[in-house]
């Protein structure tokens, strides 16, 4: 399954995709696709691709402004609302190619992006159909949770000092995505889970050398200050599947289903993984084969044919 290299343009910036289409002329239903934090389009989402494809989808997979084969700067910069700004431009795109059905688009996002596709899908009329897996929700809790205490502290001090030199040279600071925490002098890390850099570094290793395990402190600023859970509830008619980690504790299995309850559309669906953390979505294909074949069925069963009112809502005839 070789894709076409496509690009388009965001914040003034080029952002480069993966296009795959589907066997036949089309126009074709789409699922657009990004990844979580500091995620580059090779790193595992051409596995979800491939069952989306089967079915008869087409797929569109980007790297953000600032990350992978994109353009931009600060390299490894994460501004949620860019790259949300960047899904919409995606679709757009894809708004003005013949072989792609326009009204027919669906989104998928995991781990951060699955909370903004939350968000997406509340705020842009043409995503028809959602899938979120394990997504953030709320960021200063999940960092928070995630850190402990005194570290968290400690990261909250970092952010503010980086904050202070921006200011006076202009130039932005790092962090490292993960690292092991191990002492009080640890290195200080966005996800401080050695179970994260063993996998992602694999993953950079045998299929995503674009991947780089850094960001931009600004960049754990702007995801303490993110949070999905008032856009859910504006997704009174959107089909919404949430696919959630029962043992995920690295974006927070219980702020996930407290956000999916508050959706008011009947047309939604929890799928829970059993035994299954967040990291297991990446190191266990067992696990990733489950939630790529979850998230096709939802698409299948919502893009599959154009969309009627009929359809989507039951009226109240009166009688």
């Amino acid at each position: 399954m070789s894709p076409q290299e496509v690009e388009f343009r965001s914040g003034g910036e080029t952002v480069r995709a993966d296009l795959y289409l589907p066997e036949g002329d089309g126009p074709h239903a789409v699922v657009v696709m990004a990844g979580g934090w500091c995620y580059v389009k090779e790193l595992r989402q051409p596995q979800y691709a491939a069952e989306f494809v089967r079915r008869g989808f087409a797929v569109l997979i980007f790297d953000y402004r600032r990350i992978g084969a994109s353009d931009g700067e600060p390299r490894q910069h994460l501004d949620p609302w860019d790259q949300i700004e960047d899904y919409r431009n995606a679709i757009t795109y894809l708004e003005t190619r013949s072989d792609i059905d326009a009204d027919r688009i669906g989104v998928w996002g995991i781990s951060y992006s699955g909370g903004h596709v939350l968000i997406l899908g509340a705020i842009d009329p043409r995503v028809k159909v959602i899938v979120s897996n394990v997504p953030v929700i709320e960021g200063y809790t999940n960092m928070w949770r995630v850190h402990g205490t005194e570290r968290f502290r400690k990261l909250r001090e970092a952010i503010l000092e980086d904050r202070r030199k921006r200011f006076e040279t202009g130039e932005y600071g790092y962090i490292a995505m993960s690292a092991t925490p191990t002492g009080p002098d640890a290195e200080l890390a966005t996800w401080p889970l050695d179970e994260v850099k063993v996998v992602f570094d694999e993953l950079k290793r045998t299929q995503a050398p674009r991947h780089e395990h850094r960001s931009t402190l600004a960049s754990v600023e702007l995801l303490m200050q993110y949070d999905a859970t008032p856009y859910a509830k504006r997704l009174v008619n959107k089909p919404t599947m949430m696919i959630v980690a029962n043992e995920d504790d690295i974006t927070l299995w219980d702020l996930e289903t407290n956000v999916y309850d508050s959706i008011p559309s009947s047309d939604k669906r929890l799928v829970v993984l059993p035994s299954t953390s967040h990291m297991t979505l990446y190191s266990n294909l067992t696990a990733l084969d489950l939630a790529a074949k979850a998230a096709g069925t939802w698409f299948s069963e919502h893009l599959a044919e154009r969309p009627t009112v009929a359809s989507r809502i039951v009226e109240f005839s009166g009688e």
